[in-house]
């Protein structure tokens, strides 16, 4: 909806159409002026390479939670 946000609360919005196979932006927006961090990704490859990594690391590890850090340092070894 269209509603004002509650004090803290992060607003999330997602865009999917065309030809747009990954774009992702963090703004960081105060009262005079706006941060943003933007990553535009071109193939849907990237991601596929990336969720293959991913499977890799998974592979001998045990159940569990693991987070980006976890998976970024286990490349690495």
């Amino acid at each position: 909806g269209s509603s004002p946000r509650k004090s803290g609360e992060i607003g999330v919005h997602a865009l999917r159409g065309g030809t747009i196979v990954g774009e992702h932006e963090v703004m960081f927006a105060l009262e005079s002026e706006v941060l943003t961090i933007k990553h535009h990704g071109e193939s849907r490859k990237l991601f596929a390479k990336g969720a293959v990594q991913a499977l890799e690391f998974m592979l001998d590890r045990s159940p569990g939670y693991y987070t980006m850090e976890d998976l970024m340092k286990g490349r690495v070894r």
